[in-house]
């Protein structure tokens, strides 16, 4: 229920985050980059979002090279937490700086609803994961990052420490990272762009922490399931810009119909029905509170007339 109509509990995120951590089995995490996307997810029964960075710039039709701004994640943030109760994880890139910047990012956002932080190890500009060319910063410049994104939170928030490392130093690398990121105080690793499930599965064999794989398309990974994932060890699969690209292909297919076809009477079973999106958006619940809200101000007007009257005759 969107917006105003939205009931907030009482639990920060952050702790409903750690809740569903200690249950048993895998969380299934989509990318989401808008309020509408988030209400999908929430909709359909998913039990966390994510926030993809990637998604994010590429619905402001930007390139994921940390072109994005900490104030713009920010908002996002904001505006998707007005409307789901889901607890979301926040992909920050780098953190939008050094250890100081990443104090305030956390900071921010935990105050924006944000359940998790998501912070990587690559140098700016960043890359998306699965090119090449990236470049990864010293494993302490990245410590004394986690280490401010630690002191920085108030609500237990969760602190993802994501390595880029496997594709620039070597699985070996990656692992030995991990580990000082978990002695640093991350909460769950991201190991990024590994090339098949053995490597998840040594990569879980040997950092004692929650762990965090990226099912993306068109990347160095395979195609795994998240059952495979889960008997590898894994905590969470986010599938980071799956609804993004879906939703930017359904859009083209849409707008070459209307091209060429003058009308959309042949696709409509490919839309969204008005029921539907009123449904998704709480549409009658906005109606139902503008009429509660004109009867008490009939009311209240009728009252006042009475007074004024009564005051007339004497």
């Amino acid at each position: 229920m969107a917006y105003l109509y939205r009931r907030k509990g009482d639990v920060h995120p952050a702790v409903r985050l750690r809740e569903l951590m200690k249950g048993s089995g895998i969380i299934i995490v989509p990318g989401v980059f808008d309020p509408a996307s988030a209400l999908l997810a929430e909709s359909v029964g998913f039990k966390a979002i994510y926030l993809s960075g990637a998604a994010l710039t590429g619905s402001l039709a930007m390139p994921d090279l940390s072109i994005i701004t900490f104030s713009e994640v920010l908002d996002a943030t904001r505006r998707i937490m007005e409307v789901v109760d889901l607890p979301m994880i926040v992909d920050t890139d780098t953190g939008f700086g050094e250890a100081i910047n990443v104090y305030r990012t956390v900071k921010e956002l935990e105050e924006a609803g944000a359940a998790a932080v998501q912070i990587e190890d690559q140098v700016l500009p960043k890359k998306c994961g699965h090119l090449s060319g990236k470049h990864v910063v010293p494993a302490d410049e990245m410590v004394k990052k986690i280490m401010s994104a630690v002191e920085a939170r108030r609500n237990d928030m969760v602190i993802v420490a994501r390595t880029d490392a496997r594709e620039v130093e070597g699985l070996d690398a990656a692992i030995e990272r991990a580990q000082m990121y978990v002695e640093a105080g991350a909460d769950v690793i991201f190991p990024e762009a590994l090339h098949n499930l053995e490597e998840f599965k040594e990569f879980s064999r040997k950092v004692k922490a929650p762990l965090l794989a990226n099912m993306t398309e068109f990347g160095k990974t395979p195609y795994i399931t998240a059952k495979e994932f889960e008997e590898a060890g894994y905590k969470f699969v986010i599938f980071p810009v799956t609804t993004f690209r879906a939703a930017m292909k359904a859009m083209k297919d849409v707008l070459l119909e209307l091209k060429e076809k003058g009308t959309q009477k042949y696709i409509l079973d490919k839309l969204m029905t008005r029921q539907e999106f009123y449904e998704l958006i709480g549409y009658y619940e906005y109606e139902k509170r503008d009429s509660q809200i004109a009867e008490k101000a009939e009311a209240l007007m009728s009252e006042l007339k009475r007074r004024t009257q009564g005051s007339t005759q004497k």
